[in-house]
């Protein structure tokens, strides 16, 4: 009981940790995301064209997306990933050496008529015209003047920040959730070393109340130390940030870091770091179709795990699709194994209005309402030392104000262990 005691306890310090992450302060107004309200100077002006030319790389082809997105497709070799000074001399791994070897699933009875209404495959909303990139080039959203002033600072643009000093926040964990984050999530419990892990999320579109907020659903791959400046985080997954990309859409994510937020890493291809290499998929494009309430579900199925020859920490989608990998390079700890993995939700409550947010949690609705109504992660899954993909059948899981997001876990053979999670935040119950 004292070392289950003890995780929890770092793992509760953990999101303390991530709650203090400083809020980015917003520059526009509620009802037009990319509308800036304040005068701007010149010389801001000049410094972020500056921002948008380093990051903003020369297509060779470029494609208008329905949503307002552009998307250019950039030669795979002339991507942000390679500026990193870690990586000026790094050839790009095309595909890792080896996959990890899948463990065989028995269908049970019991769940067929919830897998038959599930439609896999959610994509993305540029490639509605049927239009892709070239090979040899990989799809970026184009970053625009309207983006950066969404966010404090230049340097601030597509990070996490902190909100006070690390020696200065508080480690109780009672605190939990009073800054601003609030989470439900399943995590592991394992003295053994973990070299990836895997599940199957459906896909919504939380309603945000304040555009400085924002509600996503992703895995953690994580090590280092909780409460100190030098932990290693890999996320993937699918958010709905209005600050980050300047509407309410779901879209397709990624973020790193190897010192604990304070100043490397960033979402999506915003820094030098992920390598994309894969022509088909936009990190950070929306993602259609989605799921309906009562209706058919749409997920999509995330495996993050290390390549055993190279190092690398590898991204794919569904069971064969590679999207790119962090190189070793970029991590300490991470650059061994991972000690920690995280699956669930998470929304930011500023209580703008002097009350718990709006802001939606996956479906928006509470895990007991069940298959089609509540968002769900399944076939929770992680990587052994062996390359293998095991599943996962002891998690705990945890949210820090059950009135207002909650998780409810269990198990079956079809979707091995799953939990559903979510609710609509303010309530009679949340306030």
């Amino acid at each position: 009981m004292e070392v289950i005691s003890s995780k929890r306890s770092v793992l509760l310090i953990f999101l303390v940790f991530v709650s203090l992450l400083s809020k980015n302060v917003t520059y526009v107004s509620a009802v037009n995301y990319t509308k800036p309200y304040r005068q701007v100077s010149s010389l801001r002006v000049e410094r972020i064209h500056k921002h948008l030319n380093r990051i903003n790389k020369p297509p060779v082809f470029t494609i208008q997306s329905p949503d307002g997105d552009v998307i250019d497709c950039v030669p795979r070799r002339k991507q942000p990933a390679l500026d990193h000074p870690l990586l000026k001399h790094h050839k790009i791994q095309k595909a890792p050496r080896t996959m990890p070897k899948m463990m065989g699933k028995e269908r049970s009875d019991d769940v067929k008529e919830e897998v038959a209404s599930v439609l896999e495959g959610a994509w993305q909303m540029w490639h509605v015209n049927g239009t892709r990139c070239p090979k040899g080039t990989v799809p970026i959203r184009r970053n625009t003047m309207d983006d950066v002033l969404r966010a404090k600072s230049i340097f601030d643009f597509g990070k996490k920040r902190r909100s006070i000093r690390l020696d200065q926040r508080t480690e109780k964990p009672d605190a939990l959730g009073t800054n601003g984050h609030e989470h439900a999530i399943a995590y592991t419990e394992t003295s053994s070393e973990i070299y990836g892990a895997k599940a199957t999320i459906n896909v919504w579109d939380p309603k945000i109340e304040q555009v400085n907020e924002f509600s996503l659903s992703q895995i953690w791959i994580l090590s280092g130390s909780f409460v100190g400046p030098d932990l290693n985080s890999i996320e993937a997954g699918w958010q709905v940030s209005p600050e980050l990309y300047g509407d309410n859409r779901p879209r397709l994510f990624t973020y790193w870091t190897s010192d604990s937020y304070q100043a490397t890493g960033c979402y999506n291809l915003l820094c030098s770091g992920f390598i994309q290499t894969n022509n088909k998929i936009a990190i950070g494009a929306a993602i259609s179709p989605l799921s309906n309430f009562n209706a058919n579900q749409f997920d999509i199925t995330i495996l993050i795990w290390k390549d055993p020859k190279m190092g690398n920490w590898w991204m794919g989608l569904g069971d064969k699709t590679l999207v790119g990998y962090w190189p070793a390079e970029l991590f300490t700890h991470l650059a061994d194994h991972a000690t920690t993995v995280e699956w669930g939700g998470e929304v930011v409550n500023t209580r703008a209005s002097g009350r718990h947010t709006t802001t939606q949690m996956g479906s928006g609705h509470f895990p007991d309402e069940g298959f089609g109504k509540a968002s769900y992660f399944r076939n929770l899954e992680i990587v052994d030392s062996d390359n293998s993909l095991v599943p996962v059948h002891d998690v705990k899981i945890l949210a820090e104000n059950t009135e207002c997001y909650d998780i409810k876990s269990s198990y079956s053979n079809e979707w091995g262990t799953y939990f559903y999670y979510g609710g609509p935040g303010f309530n009679p119950k949340c306030a």
